[in-house]
């Protein structure tokens, strides 16, 4: 009878946690604060890049194919059938529009391209901030349920023992 008491002293004393689950503020502790690659985007860009960026996005957008849409119809329409004196730029060649076309697009075009090179840097560095939170997840998914498979075979273990009494 007494040895029964002792290795019940001894079982419920050995019930400790195969895991031991770290604290909240452990927790807190083991992660670096989250960074926003937003925030830090705009103060890495120059103010070049920056504008490059602003033309970028700009550019790309169905208003500013609206208005060169519009340009250019409004550019031929009127050398083609406004009054002769006052068309400037003669069919069928339009040696003037195609200049000027010509001239915005060698303009826009390393603009874009640059700016579309610094958005490529900024989704590297969004992805990596999605990276380490999901590192961060992982790694308190993993405490979580070691947590509730020691309780598990705690309770498991309480079971036993009270169904052997």
């Amino acid at each position: 009878m007494v040895w029964l008491i002792i290795n019940v002293i001894v079982n419920y004393y050995l019930m400790e946690y195969k895991h031991n689950p770290p604290t909240l503020a452990e927790l807190r502790a083991y992660r670096k604060p989250i960074t926003h690659p937003h925030k830090e985007a705009r103060s890495a860009f120059s103010p070049l890049e920056r504008f490059a960026v602003k033309i970028t996005k700009s550019v790309g957008t169905i208003g500013f194919f609206f208005i060169l849409t519009i340009w250019t119809l409004g550019w031929l329409f009127w050398n083609l059938y406004g009054p002769l004196e006052w068309r400037f730029d003669p069919a069928p060649a339009f040696v003037i529009w195609l200049f000027t076309s010509n001239i915005i697009q060698l303009v826009l075009l390393p603009l874009i391209m640059v700016g579309q090179n610094l958005e490529g840097k900024f989704a590297e560095w969004r992805a990596e901030a999605d990276f380490e939170i999901n590192k961060k997840a992982e790694h308190e998914i993993e405490v979580i349920i070691a947590h509730l498979e020691n309780q598990n075979e705690l309770l498991l273990e309480l079971i036993r023992k009270i169904e052997r009494r």
